[in-house]
């Protein structure tokens, strides 16, 4: 009798591990630097199985958006609330989740029209708008203290993972987070002037 040699994936996880090797590719050498026929062969899939269950790259990259944002949205609504551990909270997910976030604030690279991605993305943006609104003194300048705050944590976080920032080699980036946060909004720690 002989023995069939059943493939490295079934039906129900080949999307998956498409996905899969598409998120270690981004990690390896970042979200343009890899192909279609690479990631088949990362995955141990025919040639044919990334195209037919995402189009393109364009499809994949979509993909992995929208799985990002929905942790992303996730992570935010945990920390709903406190405006220091929201942005705390962005900036562990940069930093957990590299590979999504070095695709998410990229539209460039996937379809940014594509309907899975509004309901995450409107979730996230409801929670930084929510929280960074408590930090503003006058609702003229609601808009601008958003973008300040979300400034803030994404410019730190890209710094953070770029290397740019001699504390990345063996320093808490949440804790630098939350100091820095703590500075934009005038807080002081407990016993300082």
């Amino acid at each position: 009798m002989r023995q069939i040699k059943q493939p490295a994936y079934h039906h129900g996880n080949l999307r998956r591990a498409v996905m899969d090797a598409a998120l270690d590719a981004i990690t390896a050498s970042g979200p343009a630097g890899w192909s279609l026929r690479e990631l088949a062969r990362r995955a141990g899939v025919s040639h044919a199985a990334p195209a037919h269950h995402f189009g393109d790259k364009a499809g994949l990259l979509t993909a992995v958006a929208v799985e990002g944002f929905e942790m992303f949205a996730d992570a935010l609504e945990r920390a709903a609330g406190d405006v220091l551990e929201v942005g705390v909270a962005y900036v562990r997910f940069a930093i957990d989740h590299r590979p999504y976030f070095e695709v998410m604030f990229r539209p460039e690279l996937y379809r940014a029209d594509d309907p899975g991605l509004r309901s995450p993305r409107e979730r996230a943006a409801r929670v930084l708008v929510t929280s960074s609104g408590t930090l503003s003194r006058d609702p003229s300048v609601d808009r601008l203290t958003t973008i300040t705050a979300w400034s803030l944590a994404h410019g730190f976080a890209g710094l953070w993972l770029s290397g740019a920032l001699p504390e990345a080699a063996d320093g808490d980036p949440e804790a630098i987070a939350r100091s820095m946060i703590r500075l934009f909004a005038g807080w002081r720690e407990p016993g300082t002037a």
